[in-house]
């Protein structure tokens, strides 16, 4: 038999995508829109977080800009530099404070810190001289506590973990350990559910909590989804449902799913088949809303894109509760 003859893979469909889909392929799928750019240039977009006024704070990690958004007009100011390295994640405390999550060298100088929304009356939270931990995001409960997610580690050494901080901000109780690059971090509307994404191993964690909020449950650490494909789960957050939704870094798009852990939906950056956009990190939604923005960027493609944020509408409203105040 001839060589032209002999049965030949083809690169068309699903294999022509440079992050093809194939176990989510009949999951309800979007393609979100485009909402504001960021930068002309590529920057590493993280930590969608709103203040009480509604406008939106976000970071870039590699230089560090603290980005503010004017949600009527659009308008994207920086209204200072994160004093630490490689800042990760950004929550705005009930008193107005950002809390601000760093990686510091990736290995063990990362910490928290909170500021004013202008960069003033600097305050370690967690600090790199007493710790080892490279904090990638964090959660708010409803006692004023927070969980944070440390990034060490690679998937043959599982350094990192989740931790809470008591509200007094002066005791550190690990939650889950052994989790190589521990990542996105979100909590259920009524705060015993904890969802963990760790990149490295493409694995989303379930963990059901005692009443204390750091005890797990009987049999209540479960693993309810593997994820495929490079490079893993990032940042997630829920909604008013339930419903938990993670970027998926590398893939430029965001994967939804229900309480349980079941993948119910997907959400497609443009132009991603061809390899744009695909650093998709962060959703969050803008309160008292179903919208949902995607904070991503273009990289790879020497930032042919630049730095965006995108929107579609999500399941359900965004859950209004004190960990997004």
């Amino acid at each position: 038999m001839a060589i032209q003859d002999l049965p030949t893979l083809k690169y068309t469909g699903k294999s022509a995508s440079v992050a093809p889909i194939v176990s989510e392929n009949e999951l309800q799928t979007v393609t979100a829109e485009p909402w504001v750019k960021i930068s002309d240039r590529g920057l590493q977009l993280e930590g969608l977080n709103f203040n009480r006024e509604g406008n939106l704070f976000l970071l870039d990690v590699f230089e560090g800009n603290i980005f503010k958004v004017n949600t009527s007009t659009k308008e994207v100011t920086r209204p200072f530099v994160s004093e630490k390295a490689n800042p990760a994640a950004i929550k705005v405390h009930k008193d107005g404070r950002l809390f601000i999550c760093y990686l510091g060298d990736f290995k063990t100088t990362g910490g928290i810190f909170s500021t004013t929304e202008e960069g003033e009356q600097f305050e370690e939270i967690v600090s790199e001289l007493s710790t080892e931990y490279c904090i990638d995001d964090m959660v708010f409960d409803s006692k004023g506590g927070f969980y944070f997610t440390d990034f060490r580690g690679y998937s043959t050494n599982p350094l990192g973990g989740v931790y809470y901080v008591s509200p007094d901000f002066k005791t550190i109780t690990p939650v889950i350990q052994n989790i190589s690059v521990a990542n996105g971090v979100a909590l259920s509307t009524d705060e015993r559910v904890l969802w963990v994404t760790e990149t490295t191993t493409n694995r989303l964690h379930r963990i059901e909590l005692e009443e204390d909020g750091v005890t797990i449950a009987p049999f209540g650490a479960t693993i309810p989804y593997y994820f495929t494909g490079h490079e893993g789960p990032d940042s997630c957050c829920i909604d008013s449902d339930d419903n938990l939704y993670v970027a998926m870094y590398g893939q430029g798009r965001v994967l939804v799913f229900n309480k349980k852990g079941y993948p119910i939906g997907q959400i497609l950056m443009p132009g991603r088949d061809e390899g744009k956009m695909l650093r998709s990190t962060h959703p969050q939604f803008i309160p008292g809303t179903n919208q949902l923005l995607i904070c991503t960027n273009d990289i790879e493609n020497n930032s042919e894109g630049g730095s965006m944020i995108y929107t579609v509408n999500g399941f359900a409203k965004g859950h209004q509760s004190y960990q997004f105040q």
